[in-house]
């Protein structure tokens, strides 16, 4: 069982810090799963020869260790055909130290993993992973496919040391999970909207040191969801991470994303919705470092007409942006603040201060805000909360700060849609100066 450190003292104290309000991870270690029963897909029917299906061996094995134990796929090259659905086990993990590669072509999710508890994925050698050639059916004009991996109603669980590739659409969702830590994973997808990287709604969830490359969703929070850590990211040529997009009955509250790194993307952070009610509140984003994205920071509730729900809007509030710094592509065709907030909900309490960026090409930049309150920027103060109209500073010289370090790793091109996307290594580092807070397995 792991308490995230820095969050013991606050919890002991009272104060949550981090927004973690309990221990996440497994509750028994992986050597005690061990000794209580070890199912290896091999003695079940699954042979490492990239061709023989691995879905029954897989699920057979499943069965055999779901009440304790750990299911272990060896090292090698495995198909998988048949998805398969792995639900209710307790006190279990799965060793994926060999490469699944999809050879099925349904939709739905490659593999599915609810209703557990106290559940660990896991590579022993950090070199395990699925490879799910989406550019395949890319070529052939199909976005429509799997997801690589989704876990529903899962609790207590840990998700590290693995590698997903080219997934035919999204990678990585945690759906209504609980008591959750996900760390030392790459995540490598096409260049094309429709392939997120990791969505998770849900509570008391831990997602760090991680790396993302695709044109979608790099770490992004979906409602409802509370209580969320997010930290050490490094989004390299991605779409960028979000909250939303948001729709009715949204809420979403104590999230803090912490040192994020983001390269080429879409956007460094953005809240998405257009009409919708709920709330979210208590938010943070601190520590960002971003080069070469379109957008930065940018709060959009009118995002995309063919996304509009009933509602006046999603009530925002309580928003802290503090200590970003580096380059955006753009100052004049994108700024980097941009907070445009709903009409019929205005923001309230939008705190931005140390912020610290500058355009990459040009002499100036602007900051939009419209029918949102708060401190800093084009934010406006008072109490009243009434709309008003968009309106933008524009500034003419660089701020003092805004200089900031890249990363060895970013990408020079994108890998595409409709050609093969090669499988990385999981990196050793995933933002400028930090050190992984837990080594990697095969290290």
């Amino acid at each position: 069982m792991l308490l995230v450190s820095f969050a013991l003292v606050s919890l002991l104290s009272g104060t949550v810090f981090g927004q973690l309000t309990s221990s996440v991870g497994p509750l028994t270690s992986r050597s005690a799963k061990a000794a209580t029963k070890t199912c290896n897909v091999l003695n079940y029917g699954a042979k490492a020869d990239k061709s023989t299906d691995l879905g029954p061996p897989l699920l057979s094995a499943f069965n055999a260790c779901k009440s304790g134990g750990v299911v272990v796929v060896p090292s090698g090259d495995y198909a998988l055909e048949t998805w398969q659905t792995l639900s209710g086990g307790n006190a279990w993990a799965l060793q994926l130290d060999g490469m699944i590669y999809r050879t099925g072509t349904s939709g739905g999710n490659m593999l599915f993993i609810e209703h557990s508890t106290d559940f660990e994925l896991f590579s022993s050698t950090s070199k395990g992973g699925i490879q799910g050639l989406g550019y395949v059916l890319h070529a052939q004009g199909s976005i429509t496919g799997a997801r690589i991996l989704r876990l529903y109603e899962v609790t207590s669980f840990s998700v590290h040391d693995i590698v997903l590739v080219d997934a035919p659409a999204f990678h990585f969702v945690m759906d209504t999970c609980t008591k959750g830590e996900v760390y030392n994973m790459a995540i490598r997808g096409g260049d094309h909207g429709g392939l997120d990287g990791i969505d998770v709604w849900g509570d008391n969830i831990w997602v760090h040191d991680v790396e993302v490359t695709n044109k979608d969703e790099c770490v992004t929070v979906k409602s409802p969801a509370s209580n969320m850590l997010i930290e050490n990211i490094y989004c390299n040529w991605s779409g960028g991470c979000a909250i939303g997009s948001l729709g009715t009955g949204t809420s979403i509250s104590n999230i803090e994303y912490k040192n994020v790194y983001t390269w080429s993307s879409n956007q460094m952070m953005m809240i998405k919705s257009n009409g919708g009610d709920g709330t979210v509140k208590s938010v943070t984003f601190d520590g960002f470092i971003g080069h070469g994205n379109a957008y930065s920071f940018n709060i959009d509730q009118y995002w995309s007409s063919q996304s509009t729900q009933s509602g006046n809007g999603v009530q925002l509030s309580d928003i802290t942006v503090s200590n970003w710094h580096g380059t955006e592509a753009s100052g004049s065709a994108r700024g980097p603040i941009r907070v445009i907030c709903a009409d019929g909900a205005p923001c309230t309490s939008v705190s931005i201060s140390n912020f610290a960026m500058w355009t990459e090409s040009g002499s100036s930049q602007w900051y939009a805000c419209r029918s949102a309150y708060g401190t800093g920027a084009c934010l406006h103060s008072g109490s009243a909360h009434n709309s008003y109209a968009a309106s933008t500073i524009t500034v003419r010289s660089a701020p003092s700060g805004y200089s900031a370090p890249t990363m060895a790793a970013d990408l020079k091109t994108a890998f595409g849609f409709t050609t093969s996307i090669p499988i990385p290594a999981v990196p050793t580092s995933f933002y400028p100066g930090a050190t992984p807070v837990s080594k990697l397995l095969g290290s």
